[in-house]
This record gives structure tokens, C-alpha cells and sequence, in this order.
């Protein structure tokens, strides 16, 4: 490095990391800054920062020092609360606050000992006091229903309570559709359409109809004109602009309107006139749009579907399901028939999709978790899907050709190092990416993907395969969809939960109406940069707050099985250990030093680790018996060990996937086993790079020192 660049200085946002060090994020760089222990000072997480590079080990990240903190962003904080005589700590919930904040003598409300506070900082401390806070707030204790997610929800600063005046305004506007408002709306309210949910759904955005025109078909998607109520620079409008998005945990939705609104007006219930912006398309038999209308329009849906019954309807012909709907059941399986033909045509052009499990976490009345299993997307889901991505796709088009002021919803081509990096990862495992690695294209992930598909590795590769990528934003540039393959994408069908689609609406409707003159045109074009950077950060925000609970979550259930034995598989290994996932979606780690009485060494070249005296290997999509060994809700971590191999007990099955991907019974299971683990065997032999890390009883001065990892890493 340069004297001139170590001269250079930046300004960003600290990210403190609880083992002292830190990093600096500065907005349009795509690397952030590795910040030492010794050079952070009294930099508070989340501190807008003022830096200078200082010059760093050759071959790692950039380093800098903090030489000014310019402000503070964060203003409470959560965390437990742990009394001392007359005065008392606070242990923060978010483990990349480092310090306690001090609660002076008569500042703790009435506090008591381990219950779950939230404070307001009078102080951010410096390098020999502590932060210093006043408790504002008293969650409850951690076993209280409720109080777990809740703690999570204020550790993130997700708005719950909407304020009065908001409230008020909302139910001045949740009065029934009016004469005055249908008038100069397109009326479809003869027209076919149904809703297709979840079944607790209650904000009910977006209803579908079908019908066919000779060989072409004619596919109506009709979005909740929430714009309708709730109005630029009103109440609401700045509330909404807030929260950004809604947030939908295990056992509750912070929603993004009130539910008056989302529950209300603007949900298209069943058998009730609503408004809505309607994207009608004439599409050809091979799933192009010849055609399309975009407008205001008036619509009675005439049934509310949920995923559920639409699914025993076209998978499992359910005859009883059948005769309930036996009216519009022909145009469910039109519907059907569209949305492959869409699907293909998509998959054609290159379009990515990382078809990972989601996760189904059943509470009871105390919140709980009781049941936890993989939610799979099936015929239902991906019919929605496929008209939904369709309909962005044409109000996109439709946008640039008429040279609007709009919010785009982009996916930029992957950064060409991370692209070099998988490619020399994934050559481990015989896998290879072609072309210029500087402007891969979306079919060459695509290939990838299908190459992966039903191996051991595939859910590990798939994962780093999408770390790779660039993260979606929303942009005022309509620069592409990269993951989708799509020259044109937007986020039109969610009016109700999510801000830049009630943006989408507002634009639109003031083209339609003529109001997009010249100054209406500029105030958009100055204010919608910084609503695109807001919405992506607080939709960031959202998806963290949603993992973090699910983990919490998995970590609470598991806690009810110590000492008892799963059968999983390796989804992942490091050289502190290997990841087990188990069929219902829950992973834990096994470390190294808990393997067996053996010393592993992680073998890099092919990503399995190797046991010095017994080469055994351990490698990605193994069955392994574990048992669980303890859980930690702070970290909402998981540890696992290994098990002995016994027979199950009571005739269960046991959920261990082959390289096909499909359950094997128990003797299949080992067979499946051994094969890899002799094909990895012989492969180690031969292995020339190793790590020098490891592990077992015996291993005593030879093990290498790491320090403690611990974390559900995927």
C-alpha cells in the first residue's frame, strides 16, 4: 500500500463485532474497512465514523483507524437486566454492543434483577467509563410469553404501536367503496377472481382471474389500490414511509399500516367491492405478453383460496375440495398450465431459482415451539409466483417506455472477485463456471444449480453460490434483474406491506391523471433516491429481525431434546467442526475437539476433514446420529456430538437424504455412507494441502489454538 493511500480518509458506519474488533461500511464501496481492536476507541456499533486507511497484511482487507465519531445512531438499547445494590447493569441482547450501560441509582423503574428492559442512552461512555442509559421500558421476564420475540423486535427498532393520530386517520378511512370512487374505474366486478393465501392470512393484496382468448390466455392481476387511502404527505404516508415494510415473525405481523387498513379497505376480501390497479395481459401459448392494460379498477372477489385448498385441488384432487369450487376449478387448472408455461419460459432465458426449504415453527398459546418442519413451495405457491414476478415485470416495461420517475427493484451482476472466488471453491467438487468470471451471466449460474442438484453439496454450494451474489435493492435506475434475468423488474404487488409498491401506485396514478407535470415530475426525481436507500436498509432490517427469531426459535425446541438422538446430515464443515442439519430444518455444530478420539485435519482441497490415525473422513451430505448436547439462547446456538449407531427405537423413520436427495431407510442410509466415505478416503490419501487444525482427546499441546467459535454459520 501506497503513503498516499494511507493518507486517505472516509466516512461510514461502524459495525462493532464482540471479540473487539470491528468494520467500517462507506456507502458505494463494495468492500468495507477492517477496523483493529487497537484503533476503535470509543466507537459505539453503529457510529457514523470518520476514518483513515492505515496500511494492512498484504492480501487482506483494507484497515483503518477511527479517528472521529461524528454521531450516534443508535439511541436504546435491550438487554437484561442485572441489579447491584442501588444501582445496575444492563447486558445487552445484541451481542456487538461490547459494553454494559450502566444504570445509575433511581433511573431503573423499578427494574427487577434478569428482567428484560429497554433503555435510553444518556451516555456512549469512552475508554474508561461505561455507556450510561435510564431504563424507559420493562419488557417483562425472558419466560413470559411473548417477551423473547418482543425483545428482538426492540433490539432491531421495529416500530409495534402506531401513533394516535395515525390510528385516527386510518379509521376516518376504512369506510366502505363509494359510487364517487368506482366512478372512471375500469369495473370488473362481474369478472371471475379470486384471492390465493395463506390460511391465516388477513392483508390480502393481490387477487388473480383467467380466461382465454382462443389460444392466447388473458391473466388479470389486481393489486389493492392502497394509494387510494393513503395519501402523499399524510399521517400515514409518513408512518408507512417509517416501517418501510411489514415484518411477519412466528407468532405475530408488525404491520406497515393499521390493520383497519391492511385487514380492512385495502384487503381484498371475498365478496366485497375493493379498489385496485389492475395489470390485464394477453399472453401467447409459448408465455409472451402480446398485450397489456394497466389501470384503475373496481373488482368483487368472488373467493377467498387458500394455498392449501388450491393444492388439493391440482395435486391431490381432492373430490370433496373439487365440489366445493367445482365453478372456477377449470380455471385453476388453466391457471396451472399458464404458470408452467411462464416457468419454462423464464428458466429459458436463465432466470436463478435458489429453491430453498423454508421453515414451518408451530407455537402453543404461550409461545412455545411445539412442531418444527420444512414448508415446501408447491403448485399453488409457484402459480402465484410466476403471475406476480409477470405482472412486475410488465408495469417495469411499461414505466421505462413511458419515462417515469420510479422505483426499480434491481439485482446487479455479481462482483467478479466473489465470482473467482466460487469458482475455485466449487473445483473442489468437480464443478466449474465458464466465461468471464467479470460478467458471469445468469444461465451459467443457472447451469451450475442443476449440475448441483440432488448431491450432498448442492444445499452448501447453493448457499455460497448466493452469498456470491450482489443483494436486491430498489433503485431509481431500472438496471436489471440479475437473478431473474429480467431487463425490467419492479415491486407492484404488495401495496399493503411494503412502501416502494405504494410508491409504484401514487407514480402511476398521477401519470394516468395528468398531475405528473414538471415540478411533480422534479419533486419525485429529488425525493425517490433517498426512499430507495431507506426501503432496502429497512428490508434488510425486516429479513434479519425474521432469522434471528426463527432461530431463536429452533434453539428453544431443540432445548427440549438434550441428551436425546436425531439422525441428520453434514451441511456444513469448518476447521472448528461440521454442521448437522436434521430433516426438520434445524442445524447445530459439532466441534472438532467433540468428534472422537482422533485427530481430524481439515483437508481444503476436498472440503471434508480426515482423522490422522483412522482416516475416517467426514464430508457434506453424510448421515450422521447425533446427540444433543446443550443450547444457547443467548447466542441461539446449537451443539451437537456424535452418537453411537443404534437401531431406532419404536420403528421411526429416519430422515437421511441420498445423492438423489431422497430418504433412505437406515441400512441404505450406511451403505450410502460408506460408499462416500471410502470415494472420499482414497481421494484424501492423495491430498497434499492441509490445515494444521486439530482435535480429540489426546490431542493436548498439538492442537492448534483458534479460540472458541461458536454460531449457526449457513
Amino acid at each position: 500500500m501506497s503513503k498516499e493511500e494511507t493518507k486517505k480518509q472516509y466516512e461510514g458506519t461502524f459495525i462493532s463485532n464482540q471479540r473487539g474488533f470491528g468494520f467500517v461500511e462507506v456507502e458505494g464501496m463494495e468492500e468495507d474497512f477492517f477496523i483493529p481492536e487497537d484503533y476503535v476507541g470509543p466507537a459505539f456499533h453503529q457510529d457514523q465514523v470518520k476514518i483513515q486507511v492505515i496500511e494492512g497484511r498484504e492480501g487482506k482487507r483494507t484497515e483503518a483507524m477511527i479517528i472521529e465519531i461524528l454521531s450516534h445512531e443508535i439511541t436504546t438499547v435491550v438487554g437484561t437486566y442485572q441489579k447491584s445494590g442501588n444501582f445496575g447493569f444492563i447486558i445487552p441482547d445484541d451481542k456487538k454492543i461490547t459494553r454494559d450501560i450502566f444504570i445509575p441509582q433511581g433511573k431503573d423503574l423499578h427494574a427487577l434483577h434478569n428482567q428484560k428492559v429497554v433503555c435510553y442512552l444518556t451516555g456512549y461512555g469512552d475508554l474508561r467509563h461505561k455507556p450510561e442509559g435510564i431504563i424507559v421500558e420493562i419488557l417483562g421476564f425472558p419466560s413470559d410469553p411473548g417477551v423473547d420475540v418482543t425483545s428482538i423486535v426492540r433490539t432491531f427498532g421495529i416500530p409495534t404501536a402506531f401513533p394516535e393520530n395515525v390510528m385516527a386517520e386510518a379509521e376516518e378511512k376504512n369506510e366502505p367503496v363509494s359510487k364517487k370512487d368506482i366512478k372512471g374505474r375500469l369495473d370488473l366486478r362481474d369478472e371471475v377472481m379470486v384471492t390465493i393465501d395463506g390460511d391465516d392470512s388477513k392483508d390480502l393484496d393481490d387477487a388473480v382471474s383467467l380466461k382465454r382468448d382462443g389460444d392466447n390466455y388473458i391473466l388479470g392481476v389486481h393489486i389493492a389500490d392502497v394509494s387510494n387511502y393513503v395519501t402523499d404527505k399524510s399521517d400515514l404516508d409518513a408512518e408507512a414511509r417509517h416501517r418501510g415494510t411489514s415484518v411477519y415473525l412466528v407468532d405475530r405481523v408488525i404491520p406497515m399500516l393499521p390493520t383497519s387498513l391492511s385487514n380492512g379497505i385495502c384487503s381484498l376480501n371475498e365478496d366485497e367491492d375493493r379498489l385496485t390497479l389492475s395489470c390485464i395481459m394477453t399472453i401467447d401459448p409459448k408465455g409472451k405478453v402480446v398485450d397489456y392494460k394497466i389501470c384503475e379498477s373496481v373488482i368483487h372477489s368472488t373467493r377467498r383460496m387458500t394455498y392449501t385448498n388450491v393444492n388439493r385441488i391440482l395435486e391431490d384432487e381432492d373430490p370433496e375440495v373439487i365440489k366445493e369450487y367445482e365453478e372456477i376449478v377449470p380455471m385453476f387448472r388453466e391457471m396451472a398450465n399458464l404458470a408452467k408455461i411462464l416457468n419454462k419460459r423464464r428458466t429459458k432465458r436463465g432466470s436463478i431459482d435458489f429453491d430453498f426449504p423454508e421453515t414451518v415453527i408451530i407455537l402453543d398459546e404461550k409461545g412455545r415451539p411445539t412442531e418444527i418442519r420444512p414448508y415446501e413451495r408447491r403448485t399453488s405457491n409457484r402459480l402465484i409466483e410466476e403471475f406476480m414476478l409477470l405482472a412486475n415485470e410488465t408495469v417495469a416495461r411499461y414505466a421505462c417506455e413511458e419515462n417515469l420517475p420510479f422505483l426499480f427493484r434491481v439485482h446487479g451482476t455479481p462482483d467478479g472477485e466473489k465470482i473467482t472466488n466460487l469458482s475455485h471453491f466449487i473445483g473442489n467438487f468437480g464443478y466449474s463456471l465458464k466465461g468471464d468470471k467479470t460478467d458471469i451471466s445468469p444461465k451459467e449460474i443457472q447451469r451450475l444449480l442443476n449440475n448441483i442438484k440432488d448431491t450432498p453439496e448442492e444445499d452448501m454450494l447453493a448457499r455460497l453460490t448466493l452469498r456470491s451474489m450482489q443483494q436486491a435493492k430498489y433503485d431509481v435506475e431500472c438496471d436489471g434483474h440479475f437473478g431473474l434475468a429480467a431487463e425490467y423488474y419492479c415491486h407492484f404487488t404488495s401495496p399493503i406491506r411494503r412502501y416502494p409498491d405504494l410508491m409504484i401506485h401514487r407514480i402511476l396514478k398521477e401519470h394516468w391523471h395528468g398531475k405528473l407535470k414538471k415540478r411533480r415530475s422534479a419533486y419525485y426525481e429529488g425525493s425517490l433516491p433517498q426512499i430507495a436507500v431507506e426501503t432496502s436498509k429497512l428490508e434488510r432490517r425486516a429479513d434479519e429481525t425474521e432469522r434471528e427469531v426463527d432461530k431463536l426459535k429452533k434453539v428453544q425446541f431443540i432445548s427440549s431434546y438434550i441428551d436425546q438422538e436425531f439422525l441428520g446430515v453434514i451441511s456444513g464443515i469448518t476447521k472448528w467442526g461440521v454442521y448437522v442439519e436434521l430433516s426438520n430444518t434445524v442445524e447445530g455444530m459439532i466441534p472438532i475437539v467433540s468428534l472422537d478420539d482422533d485427530y481430524y485435519e481439515f483437508d481444503e482441497e476436498h472440503y471434508c476433514l480426515v482423522g490422522e490415525r483412522t482416516k475416517r473422513t467426514f464430508t457434506l451430505g453424510e448421515p450422521l446420529r447425533i446427540r444433543v448436547v446443550k443450547t444457547d439462547f443467548d447466542t441461539r446456538t446449537i451443539d451437537f456430538e456424535l452418537a453411537e449407531r443404534k437401531k431406532d427405537k419404536g420403528g421411526k423413520k429416519s430422515f437421511v437424504k441420498s445423492r438423489k436427495g431422497k430418504p433412505l431407510k437406515k441400512k441404505a442410509a450406511i451403505k450410502e455412507k460408506d460408499r462416500k466415505r471410502s470415494s472420499v478416503s482414497k481421494a484424501a490419501k492423495k491430498h497434499g494441502k492441509k490445515s494444521a487444525v486439530k482435535s480429540g482427546k489426546k490431542a493436548g499441546s498439538r492442537r492448534k489454538k483458534s479460540g472458541t467459535k461458536k454460531g449457526n454459520k449457513k
